[in-house]
């Protein structure tokens, strides 16, 4: 692996991860109801940086190889998607607008993992605990709107 492309990779999600730590869930969203299934609070960070990481190099693994163009424009998309969930989910508080880019998150985590794989299926491979985290995610946000009806209006505030 180009572990100078890594750190470039990585460098790049920790740009995405930032507004995780910018947007946190507060208290907004620990007063809402929440399915029994839902990950405890200290599981977050622990699996998003495990994540980061794995995607990484996933990207690193996958940029050498010849005709990666789209499979890292997939890359590049799903992780401009990542950045944008938690700015509309716990900062906006729109809830459904937050699953709408949740959902297009999933497809394309699934179709970089897809590329991905195709490249070298290493690298395919790697992102594939992103897409089942993602996928968990995703189940939770729709739970949560469904458990709270009321909070997750199209509004701001």
């Amino acid at each position: 692996m180009d572990w100078t492309l890594f750190a470039a990779y990585l460098a790049a999600a920790a740009v995405a991860a930032a507004t995780g730590v910018m947007f946190k869930p507060g208290n907004w969203y620990a007063h809402l109801e929440k399915p029994g299934w839902t990950p405890p609070n200290w599981m977050f960070p622990a699996v998003w940086t495990l994540l980061y990481v794995l995607m990484s190099a996933a990207a690193a693994l996958a940029a050498v190889q010849q005709g990666s163009a789209l499979g890292m424009a997939l890359w590049c998309l799903q992780l401009v998607l990542n950045a944008v969930w938690s700015p509309v989910f716990f900062g906006l508080h729109h809830m459904r607008a937050g699953l709408v880019v949740i959902c297009l998150l999933w497809l394309a985590v699934a179709a970089t993992a897809a590329a991905f794989w195709q490249l070298l299926p290493l690298a395919g491979a790697l992102m594939l605990p992103y897409l089942a985290w993602v996928t968990v995610a995703a189940a939770l946000n729709r739970a949560v709107i469904a458990r709270n009806p009321q909070a997750g209006a199209w509004k701001l505030g």
